[in-house]
């Protein structure tokens, strides 16, 4: 009896707070309304779940919020030979490349042609026509002095014939594949640049591309892995023909030497990990190779070539000698201002 009291006052209750509602289904049923027993004389409904629709139409609606996603900054543009590089943040961990500023960088260190008729010059004498003659009459005649006998008989490599006459720049192609040049000054690794529409790298834009996206101390990661990319050789050039490291680095056959069966300057892309990665493109040799010139006014160069003892990766810089200064060692890679998408 006890029990059926509560349960009739909670039905009554909820009754009553359908009809103050103005639930007019539920007052067809009979129900107690303001203390009066009332017949409803409409309705089929059943009372209780009439009386749980109007509870819920009596609660609070919350809405559901919007969720606006940032609208991403396009991504600049760069020339298809090279890869965007951004400043700042990354695109893995939620970054947006395309506004915080960058750089267009060369995907590979430069091949160098005649500016004018695009003919291959040598990557193994400088790229200037008094250059090349120079290097002829010094080394006719001093390979035959100096080294072993094994050395002496190696011949200095073939060169074009209008390579040693008139005048001529050099600019900068990238290629897969292909050996890039030494011999390079730091006047001739910009001009090679400027004829090809680009620039030397400055020192930030260069590590900051060396690093990858995750500002790494090397292109493939934050520790120095040996024979990772191509630096500190197990030979140097000059020691292997002049019997000394230090001697003869004018010499253009010393780009030509190999090392247990393999050169010591590799072609463009032939260290696979030695990759630089930016989203999904990467930039290859920034550590190793060919030292490569930097737009600096005291002449300094970066990432060591392939005989230089050092584990610095992409923190290595070299200094020493001026922007007019060249050897086996030296090349170039270029940078361009990227170009902002329309709209």
């Amino acid at each position: 009896m006890m029990r059926a009291g509560i349960e009739a006052r909670v039905t009554e209750g909820v009754h009553l707070l359908a009809c103050s509602l103005g639930v007019a289904a539920v007052c067809s049923v009979v129900v107690a309304c303001q203390g009066e027993t009332r017949e409803a004389t409409t309705g089929t409904t059943p009372a209780s779940a009439v009386a749980s629709q109007a509870v819920r139409s009596a609660a609070p609606q919350i809405s559901t919020p919007t969720v606006v996603t940032p609208k991403r900054a396009p991504v600049p543009r760069c020339p298809a030979d090279m890869v965007y590089v951004w400043f700042d943040g990354s695109a893995a961990t939620g970054g947006d490349p395309g506004a915080s500023g960058g750089v267009c960088v060369d995907r590979y260190e430069a091949s160098l042609v005649h500016h004018q008729t695009g003919a291959r010059i040598s990557p193994y004498y400088p790229p200037a026509a008094k250059g090349v003659r120079t290097v002829l009459r010094i080394w006719k005649r001093r390979r035959l002095q100096i080294g072993s006998g094994k050395a002496r008989a190696v011949p200095l490599p073939s060169v074009a014939s209008w390579q040693t006459k008139g005048e001529y720049e050099p600019r900068a192609v990238v290629r897969r594949g292909a050996t890039p040049n030494g011999h390079v000054t730091g006047t001739l690794a910009q001009i090679a640049c400027q004829r090809a529409g680009k620039r030397t790298c400055n020192r930030r834009e260069w590590r900051r591309a060396c690093g990858g996206e995750q500002g790494w101390a090397f292109p493939y990661g934050p520790r120095y892995e040996q024979g990772a990319c191509n630096v500190f050789r197990e030979a140097h050039p000059a020691a292997v023909l002049h019997d000394d490291a230090s001697r003869g680095h004018s010499d253009p056959r010393l780009n030509r030497v190999t090392s247990k069966g393999r050169p010591l300057l590799r072609k463009g892309g032939a260290s696979p990990r030695c990759v630089s990665h930016w989203g999904r493109d990467g930039i290859y040799d920034m550590v190793g190779n060919v030292d490569e010139w930097l737009d600096e006014p005291t002449g300094t160069f970066a990432g060591g070539f392939y005989a230089r003892g050092t584990k610095e990766g992409c923190e290595w810089f070299g200094g020493a000698h001026s922007i007019h200064y060249g050897d086996y060692s030296t090349g170039v890679r270029c940078c361009k201002d990227a170009t902002q998408p329309p709209g």
